[in-house]
């Protein structure tokens, strides 16, 4: 197991040490003083609305062994009676994170796989992190912990893994190159180049050099894995003589590809294609993004060496993170996918097309709004309508400002005015929700996190106590 010490925060962060051993073991890192145990290491983070660094005291009080903070006086009977742990003064515990992460990586020589894209990130984590584990130990980032805090954290976690699977996500331009160069991953995937974040963006090309940026921390001779039937990273792929690259696809020709696809309600089925043989393959989740998922775990497993029996039994038997395609049966047979943790026109696209698809009457659709648009909002609301109508969807009802474009885009398109309901509030959905269904129908929730659709779910089942 690779250590670090006092020290080598102090070394890596240019820290100071106001009372402690400059020997002692740091380990167990946490930001959360409710997650603090015996012999942890809190690290205090200042946020816009939340200072860490304020409860330090929880922390050492609930067994934090060292504290890492920014910005805080420490009096001198506060010293006195911690004499026995360590505290360490940083000029930015956010910039220090990133820092200590970069040095445990750093001491660890095993594969690392990179995960980002518009949409798809986790669930295309979950299914590669469940092929690599057939082979090694693996440690994988924690539902979409992708971010400047979520990714140092999760590389902290290294114990005894000889793997690890992480996703990167981002806002904006220079954040995955900030993630990639403290991960500096084996191999790089890229799901796809859609619209999430283009509000702050601009382009669709600017977030494609965006996902781009995770090659600036891959290795030397590295690998770069991705979706061939994505039209700018096809593009890209074509055009670029410098990286090692696996493709794969379903319509454009690729390294790895699926064909004779099978949706069925609870499970995808295909043939893949890889260096000109055939293997069967089992997805325990329906629709056509898992099936891209998995050909992205195919390539990703090949790349590692690991046996093809061992890559479909890890696709066969992989678990989907909650709130992606959790699917649930409610009382009278009815059904409902709860996919409310994130949307994008993809993922709302992908999943209209799975919902047409499941056995039921009526489908019905709960729709929020998409978030971090900007001026192209209005537009792909309106593009989402399209899809509703496209999808043959029964009951249309929308939650939000923005989402009531998918509403009229969907009346626009033809739907029957009757069958539409644009809401403000949770309730008012569920409301018109426990009015409208019947026995088989099928319901999909689907939003932007941040308005916590998964609420919608859980009155409809404390309806039924």
């Amino acid at each position: 197991m690779n250590e670090i010490y006092v020290k080598d925060i102090i070394r890596e962060s240019n820290g100071k040490l106001l009372i402690g051993n400059l020997e002692d073991k740091c380990k167990d890192f946490s930001i959360d003083t409710r997650n603090i145990k015996t012999g942890t290491t809190f690290i205090g983070i200042k946020g816009e609305s939340f200072d860490g660094n304020k409860f330090y005291i929880d922390a050492l009080e609930n067994g934090a062994e060292t504290c890492i903070l920014q910005d805080v006086e420490i009096g001198r009977e506060e010293l006195k009676k911690y004499k026995d742990k360590n505290i360490i003064i940083v000029e930015n515990t956010r910039d220090c994170l990133g820092k200590i992460a970069k040095y445990k990586r750093e001491l660890y020589d095993i594969p690392v796989i990179a995960v980002t894209g518009s949409v798809g990130k986790t669930s295309t984590k979950d299914i590669i992190a469940n092929v690599v584990a057939q082979k090694y130990n693996v440690l994988k980032t924690e539902g979409n912990h992708n971010n400047d805090i979520g990714l140092p954290l999760t590389i902290l976690s290294l114990k005894d893994h000889n793997a690890l699977v992480i996703e990167m996500g981002m806002n904006h331009l220079r954040e995955i190159a900030y993630l990639t160069n403290i991960a500096k991953p084996q191999i790089a995937v890229i799901t796809n180049v859609g619209t999430a974040h283009i509000g702050n963006l601009g382009s669709r090309e600017n977030i494609l050099k965006a996902k781009l940026e995770i090659l600036e921390g891959l290795q030397e001779n590295g690998t770069i894995i991705i979706n061939n039937d994505n039209d700018l990273l096809s593009k890209w792929a074509k055009e670029d003589k410098k990286y090692n690259k696996i493709t794969y696809g379903i319509e454009e020709k690729s390294d790895v590809m699926a064909y004779d696809i099978k949706i069925e309600e609870t499970y995808s089925k295909f043939s893949a294609a890889i260096n000109g043989e055939k293997y069967e393959i089992e997805v325990p989740v329906s629709g056509s993004h898992f099936v891209y998922n998995s050909l992205s775990a195919i390539a990703v497993g090949k790349a590692l060496g690991i046996d093809i029996k061992l890559i479909q039994k890890g696709i066969k038997e992989f678990k989907l993170t909650k709130k992606r395609m959790d699917i649930q049966k409610l009382s009278n047979d009815v059904t409902v996918i709860n996919d409310a943790y994130n949307a994008s026109y993809d993922s709302m696209k992908a999943a209209l097309e799975y919902l047409k698809k499941v056995n039921g009457n009526k489908k019905i659709a709960v729709l929020g709004d998409m978030r971090e648009l900007g001026k192209f909002g209005e537009e792909i609301h309106r593009l989402v309508g399209k899809e509703v109508v496209k999808n043959d969807i029964d009951i249309l009802i929308t939650i939000g400002e923005s989402a009531k474009f998918i509403a009229k885009e969907a009346a626009k398109e033809g739907m029957d005015s009757n069958r539409i309901f644009m809401c403000d509030s949770k309730v008012e959905a569920y409301n018109i929700l426990k009015d409208e269904i019947k026995e088989k129908d099928v319901i999909l929730i689907k939003a932007a996190n941040s308005l916590n659709l998964s609420e919608i779910l859980e009155m409809l089942k404390k309806e039924e106590e």
